[in-house]
């Protein structure tokens, strides 16, 4: 059966059947994605990481398919209906559907209409009808059923009677269900209304009140909304094609000309598509129509997910991290460079000018005690005015002050990790220390947050939950791996994600390091408990050790190539430190001298990189930003400004920006860009700097309207755009056959993001 997979899977993602093949055997073996893509590129012909999830995600669903597949053959067995022909369909259907169209006149149903006709003996009746022959005549045939003991009165119910079993038969019908399957998601229109009675509490799905597109083309965004509009009572939908068109879909397929038996077949089509196929394909096609918005949101959380992870870490340094406040103060906390907490306190800037002498003085103080490098402050309540105050205090230059994104920093304060690391400070203290490590690094410290938590996705408690945890689960791997993880500082959250590991495993690793001291060589993991040697094989190369026992321990090197390396160092009478540090010697190495049938140039190439540069972090270079100074507050805002910002988040229909006024603002799709953006993560990324110009400020709904085109179009302060009707939404990128009423386009995507 996997041979057959396999075939159908190089098919589909247009690879050699040698590459599937062998990625199938490393997964089947245990293997993850960033090992296999990383470490057996030989195996796999070079595959990424995204070719191989795609592989192992294809060879689940087909094995999906294979477990219903046996679990109908099954069902059909111990009710003696499997014949020969029916399993040789069964074994050949390729889709989930195709399978449940097969087994439907065979699965077990509830007492129906059908069933209580063929108690009543009019199936026969039902097959006369069938054969559709110009002769037949009904009611003549009907007549000889009429029986009042079987409660068929007259010929007109027993053609009644036959009529439902032909319904049903319609329905169960395999090529009708694909016929109308595909009708539905081509051709199928969502509607959706507003429940009496709720216009008023469900105004933020007033665009919906009463709306309508072809479901082919709705965005992810709008088939979520609508949903969640069902969900919580506002809206009802419907999702149906033309019903003419499906009707007479099945007319085709079942009626034999015109003569009185076919009138009777029509008769019977008719009421099969609103009694009983229409319903079943319509759940399928909300279904299909729901799980490719969940694919499309779950995407671009994704593609978010990791421009946040993989943002410019400054690096270790001492760190004095900041969370804001007005009343309660702001509570300062002290960092090493290993993210160890030193001290702590709470001073009060903005609390008159004595409190404001005296943080000043503390501030001083610490940066001077502790040899502060780096401050980091939250950029939530009073962060702009913590900022500023901060940078008037004549700090020395090389004092990096930076604005860090405290997105899920209070959800980390308060969780059970939080508690586990900090267990005698309260949620003030923890939130500071989050601040702080996330400038130092991150990954490291973001990977500690549900990645739903961390704020960069859209109708995230919308989509499927198992999906979205999946997806997010192999970005933050990916990016933890790509990254690389040292061994003898990293929490048990962040080693969790290094390919072989798990929370046990990585837990053990922790509890060793703090009973045994730091580990002085990969080779010291097999002395962890419960990592055997196949966690060994996966997790070494992605784990670092400085100034370990073996130079290349601080490198991505895998130690299973050691011996490798030695024997180029050897064959050039060096030592393989000589190599890391010798840029000549490195040169004087052939690769091709070392290729063996198991190690190619792609690995080969690879340990020369790594040669050159020795655990390099592929994260970009730190650049330090700040807001525009003055423009703290919305009303500080004022049409026409040209601000510095960063991408908080990225939506299918624009970018939201920080721009230091405590509100993000929306760069909608068509202001993205002097040319058409279809895409705006083609254009724009998560944690990106920009210049953005404002268009609009709506103070009274805390909207603001930002342009990233040279020439902005721009709209007098406090006024608002007209309503988006067709040819609006068309210029921004949309596509409407009905417009949205009540609301400005602005005021939609704000809808939407919440």
């Amino acid at each position: 059966m996997l041979e057959k997979h396999v075939l159908k899977i190089a098919q589909e993602l247009k690879l050699q059947l040698r590459q599937v093949a062998s990625t199938a055997i490393l997964l089947e073996e245990g293997g993850t994605v960033p090992f296999i893509a990383r470490y057996r590129k030989e195996k796999t012909g070079e595959l990424d990481e995204v070719q191989i999830t795609s592989i192992r995600d294809r060879l689940e669903q087909l094995e999906e398919l294979d477990k219903r597949r046996e679990s109908i053959l099954s069902s059909l067995t111990e009710r003696s209906l499997l014949t020969a022909e029916l399993a040789a369909k069964i074994e050949a259907a390729e889709t989930l559907s195709s399978l449940e169209d097969i087994y439907q006149p065979f699965r077990p149903k509830k007492r129906t209409k059908a069933t209580i006709a063929r108690e009543k003996g009019l199936e026969p009746l039902a097959d006369i009808l069938w054969a559709q022959n110009p002769a037949t005549q009904p009611k003549v045939e009907a007549a000889a059923f009429v029986d009042a003991a079987k409660e068929v009165a007259t010929p007109e119910e027993a053609l009644a009677g036959a009529r439902d079993i032909l319904a049903e038969r319609i329905s169960d019908d395999a090529g009708a269900r694909a016929k109308l399957r595909e009708l539905y998601l081509q051709k199928g229109v969502i509607k959706s209304k507003v429940v009496s009675g709720k216009e008023e509490e469900g105004a933020k799905f007033k665009d919906y009140f009463d709306w309508n597109e072809p479901a082919a083309n709705a965005p992810s965004h709008r088939v979520l909304a609508i949903r969640r509009g069902e969900n919580e009572g506002v809206l009802f939908s419907r999702l149906t094609p033309p019903e003419e068109e499906a009707i007479l879909a099945l007319e085709i397929l079942f009626m034999k000309g015109s003569s009185p038996a076919a009138l009777e077949i029509k008769a019977a089509v008719a009421d099969c598509y609103k009694r009983l196929i229409g319903f079943a394909m319509e759940g399928e096609a909300r279904i299909a129509v729901k799980k490719r918005a969940d694919e499309e949101a779950i995407r671009v959380f994704a593609e978010n997910l990791r421009e946040l992870l993989l943002a410019s870490p400054l690096g270790q340094k001492n760190m004095l991290a900041i969370d804001p406040g007005f009343r309660t103060g702001c509570k300062v906390v002290v960092l090493d460079r290993q993210g160890k907490l030193l001290g702590h306190d709470v001073i009060y800037p903005e609390q008159g000018a004595r409190n404001a002498s005296d943080a000043a003085e503390a501030i001083r103080g610490v940066v001077k005690k502790f040899n502060i490098e780096a401050i980091a402050i939250g950029n939530g309540t009073a962060g702009r005015e913590t900022e500023a105050f901060v940078r008037k205090l004549g700090l020395p230059p090389s004092v990096t002050i930076v604005s860090v994104n405290e997105s899920g920093a209070s959800i980390y304060s308060a969780s059970e990790v939080a508690r586990e690391e900090f267990p005698d400070h309260d949620i003030t203290v923890r939130g500071a220390v989050s601040i702080g490590r996330r400038l130092m690094d991150p990954l490291a410290e973001l990977v500690k947050l549900d990645p739903k938590s961390i704020g960069v996705g859209q109708y995230q408690h919308d989509v499927d939950q198992n999906a979205l945890k999946r997806s997010l689960d192999d970005v933050v791997m990916s990016c933890v791996n790509g990254v690389g993880v040292e061994l003898n500082t990293a929490s048990k959250q962040l080693l969790s994600y290094v390919a072989g590991l798990n929370s046990r495993t990585a837990a053990n690793i922790v509890a060793h390091r703090n009973e045994n001291g730091p580990f002085k060589s990969r080779r010291e993991l097999l002395k962890v408990a419960g990592l055997g040697p196949k966690a060994y094989e996966q997790a070494a190369g992605f784990l670092r050790i400085r100034d370990g026992e073996h130079p290349l321990d601080a490198s991505a090197v895998h130690p299973e190539r050691y011996e490798l390396v030695d024997r180029m160092a050897s064959d050039l009478g060096c030592a393989v430190s000589d190599l890391l540090r010798d840029s000549g010697k490195r040169s004087r190495i052939q690769p091709e001298k070392y290729a063996t049938a198991e190690v190619g140039l792609p690995t080969l190439k690879d340990i020369m990189a790594e040669l050159a540069k020795p655990g390099r972090d592929p994260r970009q270079q730190f650049e330090v930003f700040s807001f525009n100074e003055g423009v703290q507050e919305m009303s500080d805002l004022k049409v026409g400004m040209k601000l510095p910002g960063i991408i908080t988040n990225v939506t299918a229909f624009g970018a939201f920006v920080d721009i230091g006024v405590h509100q993000d603002g929306l760069v909608h799709v068509s202001q993205l860009s002097d040319n058409f953006v279809k895409n705006p993560a083609e254009v724009v990324k998560v944690a990106q700097r920009v210049q953005v110009t404002v268009t609009e400020v709506d103070l009274a709904r805390k909207r603001i309207a930002l342009s990233m085109k040279s020439k902005p179009e721009l709209a007098p302060r406090g006024e608002r755009k007209p309503e988006a009707g067709p040819r609006d939404m068309k210029r921004f990128g949309q596509s409407s056959p009905q417009p949205a009423s009540g609301n400005d386009w602005f005021s939609q995507a704000m809808q939407r993001r919440k």
